[in-house]
Formats: structure tokens, C-alpha cells, sequence
């Protein structure tokens, strides 16, 4: 990439060397694109077109504020300590309980196919 030094309009940079294949001034004996001859797309890449700066003004005036952020409460780090552990406990007391009652079931029914 190259960074523009002053010397040239904004589109030079993005028009192709005189010499390029493909371009209105090639060599004679390069290969040209078929069609180059013409105008219109086929001829080439002519550079971006010339931008207008908008007129002063165009963004929309701003009538409403936006109130800012409120503060959040402060947590209650013991607080959450405490609700996590019991409900640690509740998880490890139903898994527990699932448990027996699957050893349970499989006594049973081992004790079916047994006699």
C-alpha cells in the first residue's frame, strides 16, 4: 500500500501505471484484454469516483438526553456463599436419593430373574 505524499490527486492511486498491461497507454507488443479498445467496462478499472463532502448540518438535531447509568446494589458476597452451599446440598441430596432408588430397582428386578 502506498501513503499518499501530496503530490497527486486522491484518484491516481487508484488508476493503473501507463505501462500496465491492459491500460490506454500499454507497449506495443503487450498482450491487451479484448475490448480495451472500447469504453465502458471491459476497458478497465477507471478509479473510484469523486466523493462530495456532506453540507454542514446533515445529522438531525438531538432534543433527548439519555439519563445515565444507574449504580448497582452492592452484592451480598456471604450471602450468595451461603445460597450456593445449600444448593449444592439439594443437588447432592436428590442425586442421593435417585441413586438408592436405582439400586433399589436393580435388586429387584436382579432378584426376579434370579428365582
Amino acid at each position: 500500500m502506498t501513503t499518499p505524499s501530496g503530490d497527486r490527486p486522491d484518484d491516481d492511486y487508484w488508476r493503473r501505471p501507463p505501462g500496465a498491461p491492459g491500460s490506454a497507454g500499454a507497449a506495443p507488443g503487450q498482450v491487451r484484454p479484448a475490448g480495451a479498445d472500447r469504453p465502458g467496462p471491459a476497458a478497465g478499472y477507471g478509479g473510484p469516483p469523486p466523493t462530495t463532502p456532506p453540507p454542514p448540518g446533515w445529522r438531525p438535531p438531538v432534543h433527548l438526553r439519555a439519563a445515565p447509568p444507574r449504580r448497582l446494589p452492592p452484592q451480598d458476597t456471604a450471602g450468595l456463599d451461603a445460597d450456593e452451599q445449600r444448593a449444592q446440598w439439594v443437588t447432592w441430596s436428590v442425586g442421593g436419593v435417585a441413586a438408592v432408588v436405582l439400586v433399589a430397582l436393580l435388586c429387584l428386578l436382579c432378584s426376579r430373574a434370579i428365582f
